[in-house]
């Protein structure tokens, strides 16, 4: 069967509202005036990586629930001006939305309104084994109902990834994910030993590779059974927000992966990448295309080498 999607982006799809605070944590007050407005716009995790992929020239497919709503026609019409392939099942219950807390550092607060799901709610069977067949690789969300599409999924015989965002490594939700796919990124967030858990991740499960992204301290990768440290790339421009950092991330490292490139050639991409979004304000969606991902990580790679060679003092 020909293989006409190089990546399958599964779930995901949804709105946020973005609201500049002064500070996080936010001290209680009565009231804050915004200054820089309350903005909605398109843009959750899985639009962020179908958005990455996109950008970088693979043919992406975005399957996911939304609703007939103001909020679905802003995730629609995301998807159309970039020329992202959308599948959209209906959803009574609405379109994902959150609202995220972003601080003058760049850091965010995110809160996820899970009212937009059903318990019952499935990918159509059919749907989702036609555009599994006929894709190189899935990236798998953690919203619902994801983790009930992952058995079909493993059976296609595609090549499958996850986000497992902040996982505390306990929280027994996210295993399916951790220990279904081939490629895992968590962040160490909430990671007591982001070391153990990664191993533990792929004693428990079939990942050949996982990473960790530890934001300003650049990330982790662990392959063939060695834990590699990825140096943070330097932004292109000040930092303005860490959300969608991760979902680039990901989306490089697939690139990375879908071209043949070794693993911490991969990890290099995505530490290029992640620092690039950190540049695109809140409001909007944006992600590195190829030629600027190439040349950035070719420089980054010169620097190192030229680092290593460098006698110690």
């Amino acid at each position: 069967m020909s293989r006409d999607i190089d990546v399958l982006v599964l779930g995901g799809a949804g709105v946020d509202t973005i609201v500049h605070v002064p500070e996080l944590p936010l001290p209680y007050a009565d009231s804050y005036l915004i200054d820089s407005g309350v903005r909605t716009r398109a843009g959750q995790t899985g639009d962020f990586v179908a958005l990455g992929l996109t950008a970088l020239g693979l043919r992406t497919h975005h399957l996911d629930f939304l609703g007939d709503d103001p909020e679905g026609d802003l995730v629609r019409a995301l998807h159309e001006d970039r020329g992202i392939a959308l599948t959209a099942v209906p959803q009574p219950a609405g379109t994902k939305r959150a609202v995220n807390l972003v601080g003058p550092d760049g850091r965010r607060l995110s809160l996820y309104d899970t009212s937009r799901a059903h318990p019952d709610d499935r990918f159509p069977a059919d749907t989702l084994r036609t555009l599994a067949a006929t894709s190189r690789h899935a990236h798998v969300s953690l919203t619902h109902p994801c983790a009930h599409a992952l058995p079909a999924l493993r059976e296609t015989g595609v090549t499958l990834s996850t986000d497992l965002h902040n996982w505390d490594g306990e929280n027994p939700y996210h295993e399916p994910f951790a220990h279904t796919v081939d490629v895992v990124f968590l962040s160490t967030t909430a990671l007591a030993d982001p070391e153990r858990t990664m191993r533990r991740i792929v004693e428990r499960g079939r990942a050949e590779v996982v990473v960790a992204t530890a934001g300003a301290e650049g990330a982790y990768l662990l392959a063939d059974g060695e834990l590699t440290h990825v140096p943070p790339a330097t932004p292109p421009a000040p930092v303005v927000d860490s959300n969608g950092a991760g979902d680039a991330f990901a989306a490089a490292f697939l690139y990375g992966r879908l071209t043949g490139e070794p693993p911490h050639r991969c990890a290099e991409y995505g530490a290029v990448a992640g620092a690039y979004a950190c540049t695109v304000p809140s409001t909007e969606a944006d992600a590195i295309g190829t030629a600027d991902l190439l040349a950035r990580a070719s420089r980054r790679s010169q620097w190192s080498q030229r680092s290593a060679n460098r006698p110690l003092l």
